[in-house]
């Protein structure tokens, strides 16, 4: 009986050894085979070229341009910069009771006497302007 048993046993396992075939398959040799849509491949060139090309945050420069309560007024000296230098960006800061508007995203203090100076003939404002080291939001040269 034990014989009987452990042959049979034996030929089971013989038979699931044998019918163990050559793998030829790519699931056995490790090949993947990727379907994907092309405009994936163009979303994540989109993504990477908004990565690298965006704006990046520094050391750098703006201008003190006026510091005042009257609001009236902090907003008539904003709107006549952002006509005049639509390139540029204006930034309000209330610091109670003052509200604080400051000009510009300059990386070097070469490029903001500059325009210190340009504001200065300009006479928007009667009070100095002054160049405070902030950080800034720097441009990124485009790669064409």
């Amino acid at each position: 009986m034990k014989k009987l048993l452990a042959t049979f046993i034996f030929t089971i396992l013989m038979i699931r050894v044998i019918a163990q075939v050559e793998p030829k398959d790519s699931v056995f040799t490790g090949q993947v085979t990727v379907i994907k849509d092309e405009r994936l491949d163009i979303l994540a060139k989109k993504q990477l070229d908004f990565n690298t090309m965006s704006n990046k945050v520094g050391k750098g420069y703006r201008l003190l341009v006026l510091s005042s309560n009257d609001r009236d007024k902090v907003m008539t000296v904003r709107t006549k910069l952002l006509q005049q230098f639509p390139d540029q960006k204006v930034y309000m800061v209330f610091q109670a009771p003052f509200i604080k508007l400051k000009f510009g995203d300059f990386d070097d203090k070469a490029e903001a006497e500059k325009y210190r100076d340009l504001l200065s003939r300009m006479r928007l404002v009667t009070t100095n302007v002054y160049i405070v080291p902030e950080v800034v939001e720097l441009k990124v040269k485009h790669k064409e």
